[in-house]
């Protein structure tokens, strides 16, 4: 039976036709995007690996297949041969990452080839909703809200250490007492990409920018406090961090939700966010 050449590493000569599949999908593939901007190709400076599903040169070839291997297994574009490609590759190095994340037809597709492998997942979100803000948000903006200071950590990381167990399902802190879950949270902080509203020196609204490539930032971790849900606090928040990517840093603002969070879809909504897409998310 002929067999399909498998998935390849690749390395800075194939960087211009990387880019390109970035300038064709800007917003899906923003996470990705914001990585290789910064860090080229190489894989000690990306901390991952970017894979093309054939061994052919890319150098003035259209890109069939491309995926990011690397604390989150990412496939940006392919067809079933190319996510059987990307999954063989995988399956040799060994499961690496915490969730496979990115558009749904890929990572649905990918994901069915390595469960025979890698067994069950804990959860798998199929339905997540991609949208992007390109114009003003079309609800008032929480002047309240705010980039968070570096002394401030203390007072923010509690909000972000509930936000997470409320939208991952587990505690950030368990594994190492949080160690590194707060030296990622001090590095958005310092990076001026976590915003907060605080009310007697609690957050009441957060959110960050988790990715932020040339085009497009991408914000994550939108949380209210609970016993304040229901008041605006999370659409004029989230229209403040919006109106930050957009005017502030001159990006296309996106994000992704869960198909089943209606109250937070139809928030998204109303401040002027638009479905350009669809993501899928796989947990382990």
């Amino acid at each position: 039976m002929l067999r399909l050449a498998g998935a390849r590493l690749l390395d800075e000569r194939d960087l211009p036709e990387v880019l390109g599949v970035f300038e064709d999908d800007p917003v899906g593939s923003c996470m990705v995007a914001a990585r290789v901007e910064s860090a080229g190709l190489d894989p000690w400076r990306l901390g991952g690996e970017i894979w093309a599903s054939d061994s052919r040169s890319l150098r003035g070839n259209r890109v069939d297949g491309l995926c990011f291997s690397g604390p989150n297994l990412i496939p940006l574009r392919g067809n079933a041969s190319a996510m059987r490609s990307f999954a063989d590759r995988a399956r040799r190095r060994g499961r690496m990452c915490s969730s496979l994340v990115g558009p749904a037809e890929q990572v649905l597709s990918l994901w069915e080839e390595l469960q025979p492998d890698w067994g069950t997942a804990r959860e798998v979100r199929a339905d997540q909703p991609l949208m992007a803000l390109g114009g003003p948000p079309t609800v008032k903006i929480d002047p309240l809200v705010r980039q968070v200071r570096p002394d401030e950590l203390d007072r923010y990381l509690p909000a972000a250490i509930a936000m997470f167990i409320e939208e991952v399902g587990v505690d950030p802190c368990a594994d190492d007492g949080g160690a590194g879950y707060r030296a990622r949270v001090a590095e958005l902080i310092a990076g001026g990409r976590a915003f907060a509203r605080f009310e007697n020196g609690e957050v009441v609204f957060k959110a960050e920018i988790g990715a932020l490539s040339k085009k497009v930032g991408q914000i994550q971790g939108v949380w209210v406090r609970p016993g304040r849900r229901g008041e605006g606090l999370g659409s004029g928040g989230t229209a403040a961090v919006a109106d930050r990517l957009l005017r502030g840093l001159g990006r296309t603002a996106s994000l992704y939700v869960n198909g089943y969070n209606h109250v937070a879809r139809a928030a998204y909504r109303r401040i002027g966010f638009e479905q350009v897409g669809t993501y899928a998310t796989v947990l382990f």
